[in-house]
Parts: structure tokens; C-alpha cells; sequence
């Protein structure tokens, strides 16, 4: 006879104890194992992104794996490829406009900082009593100067609000001489009112970052871009409507860069640096906005080289002798420097513009078009901004003037007329897009490493911790299954 074992309420309350017991620590070792397997995958992730050292720190790359050039070749639609227009800014070009736009003929700067804007009303964009930008005393203006119209402080434009966004308006008193004075059939402003000009100081007042962001800046790129370069279809879009959209993101490039590298990065401690997460999020992200940064360097460089001779017989005379002797001599250094006339003698081939029946009528739509884009710098809420503005849009309408401004005769630089205000916004321009060019062949390989590490790392966190979430769960669903059902239910499941 068997005899039947009754089992106490108690013993099984203690087994049950002793099963969630093993279940727990079943579960734990599952969680530990998991997670084991989480830092082997991040520790074997990727080899030709920077390695991931664990809490997402990036460490330093293998040189030999950095590759090739990601620019390479020819720039499109220009007479020059990456490698030399690399090496020649670096060697030649650099160095030269570097010396030369701090000159004090090259350092001062006429311009209407008082405007209306005419699309658009004002946007009240003063928001602090320290906005409003302090003028010189009249004693600090030289004689030989036109005084500039004089507004009240109530009148004044203000600009975002922030005092880095202040220009500047200390001036020496070096006069200029020998240049007349006549209007850019490209761009808006009446250079000949001198009632509603002022002088600046462009070493006073660097391009860098001011504050001024938002809606405001926002609708300016997004006024120049859909208003005067619209993106038509590629069957569409002409060559010319072509190079002055590539033109205006170049240039939209350059000023982006300017303002990443000289960067407020903590207003509390007034500290400047490097921003390369905004750089890379703006521009080098994009390959097509770093190739038309470099179309636009040439571009700009080619105008300078055509009115070579006219610019080696103008007059450079501030009433500094040998201020003026150093420019001049500057000046001769870049425009024949044998290494630049040797390597690339003809940066841009504009020749091969305006051509067929309707030319003159496409050039007058884009000279429009560009009239307008100058006009709208006007509705920019920083006086900085507007400054540098006003003065790079000038001088890419003095590099259009200088390649476009007679039709039908090969002589063209002979009847070229520039004035002073001209010269000095087209070498300036070039100087900043050499910058630019030169920022973005020297730090970009880093910077993009760097970018690409972190959003590498981030997303194999994201993967990784879903890993774990997916382990968790897995873990808990059969945890739970196991409490309620016999072991040998399991005997077939996957362990």
C-alpha cells in the first residue's frame, strides 16, 4: 500500500520562496550577461569610425585610416582643382590678403548703417538699453572726410541685443585720395550720398558671431535663396541662374564658418573659441555648400586677377608714405605672383556666360536679382551683421562688375571704372573666403571625424540600450512564465 505524504502549507510556502529565490538570481545572471555582451558589441563596433571608449568617450584615430581628400579633382564649373586651390591659398594667397586688408587703406570702410528696409517692416529688434551703438566724437573724424549724417540715439537701429553686435566706429586720421565715386550698376545702395555714410574700422569690428539668430536672421537666407535663386529643376536652370545660386550659398557658407570659429561659447565668462558642432551642422555636413565656397573663392580670385592692371595703377594714398608703398607692394605680390599665374592663370572662364540671342536679357533678370539681394541686407537686425553684409555683397557685385561690365569687347578691364569703396569690400571679401577655404581644409577632416565619432557613439548607445531593454524584458517575461509553470515545461525552450 503507498502511503500518501501530505505536504504542510508551510513547506510549500518555503519552496515557493526558495524557487523565486533561483529565479532572481537567474535573472540577475541574465541582466549581467546582457550587459556583458552590450560593451563586447560597442568595444567591437566599427573600425574605421574613431573608436568608443566606454561612456562614449571618443578616442584618437589611426592617421593611416583618415584616407584621401574628401575634395578632390576640379571645382565644378571653374579652371583649378581642390589640391591647388588648397596649397596656393595656404603658400601664397593667405598670407598676402592677410597683410593686406590690415593696411589703412584697406581698413576703413564706408557705409549706410541707417536704412529702412524695403520688404518688409521693422522688427523691433532692440530688446536691451546697450543695443544702441555709441558714435565717435566728431574730433576723432579726419577732415578730408564727408561727415555723416547724424541721428539721435532714440533714431538709432538697434540690433539683436547683444553688445558683441556693437560696431565699432574708432577712425585715425589717414585721408583718402585720388578715387572717384560712382554707383554699382549690381548692387542697391547710392554710393555717391556720402549725407548717410559713415566710416568703420573693419579691424575694430571682425566678422564672428554677434547673437543674432532666430527668426529675423532666418528670414533673410530664406528671402535671398526663394525670392533671387530659386531651385528649379536641373533641365530648367540655366548656367547662369546656376553660378549665382552657388554664388550666394558660397558666400552663405563663408559666413557661417566665420562664425563658428570666432564663437561665444560662455557669455557668463566672455569666452571665444571654436563652435564645430555648428560649423559641421551648417556646412560641412553638406559637400555641395563646401564646393561652392571654393566656386566662389575662384570665382572672386578671378576678378581680381582680370583687373590686374588697374588695380597695379591705382592709387593707394592715405597720406602715410610708406603705409602706402607696403600696400602697393602687396598688391603687386598677389596679383603676379608667379606660383599663381603658373598653377592656375585663369580661375573662372566667364566667357562662356551671356552667350546666344538672349543674353542681355538674362543678364539684366540676374543683375535684378542680385540688386535685390543687396537691398535686403538692409532688413538685417544686427548693425554688425549689416556691416560685413553689406560689405561682402558689394564686393561679390564688384567681382560681377569687373567680369560682366562691358558687353562685346575683349579690352573690357581697360574702360573698367572702380571706386575706392569697391576695391576695398572685393579684397576683403577675398580675404575672408580665403579664411573660410583655409578653415575648412585645415580643421575639416577633424571636425567631421569628430561629428561623425559623436553621432556614431550616440547611435550605438541608442542600439545598445535597446539591447538591454529587449534582454530585460525577455528575462522578466520568462521569469514570470517560470513561476507559474513546472520546469519541465522549459525543457525544449531555447536557453
Amino acid at each position: 500500500m503507498c502511503k500518501t505524504t501530505l505536504e504542510s502549507p508551510t513547506s510549500r510556502m518555503v519552496e515557493t520562496k526558495v524557487e523565486k529565490k533561483g529565479c532572481c538570481r537567474t535573472r540577475w545572471l541574465w541582466l549581467l550577461v546582457a550587459l556583458v555582451a552590450v560593451f563586447v558589441a560597442m568595444a567591437m563596433s566599427s573600425k574605421s569610425s574613431p573608436r568608443i571608449a566606454l561612456f562614449g568617450a571618443i578616442e584618437r584615430a589611426c592617421p593611416c585610416a583618415w584616407g584621401t581628400p574628401k575634395y578632390s579633382g576640379i571645382v565644378e564649373d571653374c579652371c583649378c582643382d581642390y589640391e591647388t586651390v588648397d596649397h596656393l591659398n595656404e603658400e601664397v594667397l593667405n598670407p598676402s590678403l592677410q597683410e593686406l586688408v590690415k593696411t589703412p587703406f584697406f581698413r576703413y570702410f564706408k557705409v549706410k548703417l541707417w536704412c529702412d528696409c524695403p520688404f518688409w517692416p521693422d522688427d523691433g529688434m532692440c530688446r536691451l538699453r546697450d543695443c544702441s551703438v555709441c558714435e565717435c566724437p566728431e574730433s576723432e573724424f579726419p577732415e578730408s572726410f564727408k561727415k555723416p549724417h547724424r541721428l539721435s540715439l532714440n533714431d538709432l537701429v538697434c540690433q539683436e541685443g547683444k553688445p558683441q553686435a556693437a560696431v565699432d566706429r574708432t577712425l585715425d586720421s589717414r585721408p583718402f585720395r585720388g578715387w572717384t565715386e560712382i554707383d554699382n550698376p549690381w548692387t542697391n545702395d547710392d554710393e555717391t550720398n556720402n549725407d548717410e555714410m559713415t566710416y568703420v574700422n573693419l579691424q575694430l569690428n571682425p566678422e564672428r558671431y554677434t547673437g543674432y539668430t532666430g527668426t529675423s536672421a532666418r528670414r533673410i537666407w530664406d528671402a535671398v535663396y526663394s525670392e533671387n535663386c530659386p531651385k528649379y529643376p536641373s533641365q530648367e536652370l540655366c548656367q547662369e541662374e546656376k553660378i549665382l545660386y552657388k554664388l550666394i550659398s558660397g558666400l552663405h557658407s563663408s559666413i557661417s564658418i566665420h562664425i563658428a570659429a570666432d564663437y561665444l561659447l560662455d557669455e557668463a565668462t566672455n569666452l571665444w573659441g571654436q563652435n564645430l558642432t555648428l560649423m559641421y551642422d551648417r556646412v560641412l555636413k553638406y559637400p555641395d555648400r563646401v564646393r561652392n565656397l571654393y566656386f566662389t573663392f575662384l570665382f572672386v580670385l578671378r576678378a581680381v586677377t582680370k583687373a590686374a592692371d588697374y588695380l597695379e595703377q591705382a592709387e593707394y594714398d592715405t597720406g602715410n608714405p610708406n603705409e602706402d608703398l607696403k600696400t602697393q607692394s602687396l598688391i603687386k605680390l598677389l596679383l603676379y605672383n608667379p606660383k599663381l599665374q603658373a598653377a592656375c592663370p585663369i580661375p573662372f572662364d566667364e566667357a562662356k556666360l551671356w552667350k546666344g540671342l538672349s543674353g542681355p536679357e538674362l543678364k539684366q533678370k540676374i543683375q535684378q536679382q542680385f540688386r535685390n539681394i543687396s537691398a535686403l541686407m538692409d532688413c538685417i537686425g544686427c548693425e554688425k551683421c549689416r556691416l560685413w553684409g553689406k560689405l561682402q555683397v558689394l564686393g561679390l557685385g564688384t567681382a560681377l562688375k569687373i567680369l560682366f561690365s562691358v558687353d562685346g569687347q575683349e579690352n573690357s578691364v581697360q574702360m573698367l571704372q572702380l571706386q575706392r569703396n569697391e576695391v576695398i569690400a572685393l579684397m576683403n571679401l577675398l580675404n575672408r573666403l580665403s579664411e573660410s577655404v583655409k578653415f575648412v581644409h585645415e580643421m575639416g577632416p577633424t571636425t567631421e571625424r569628430i561629428m561623425e565619432g559623436h553621432r556614431s557613439a550616440h547611435t550605438t548607445l541608442i542600439t545598445s540600450w535597446k539591447k538591454i531593454w529587449l534582454q530585460l524584458v525577455m528575462i522578466q517575461v520568462i521569469a514570470e512564465i517560470r513561476l507559474r509553470k513546472p520546469w519541465s515545461t522549459f525543457e525544449n525552450f531555447p536557453r
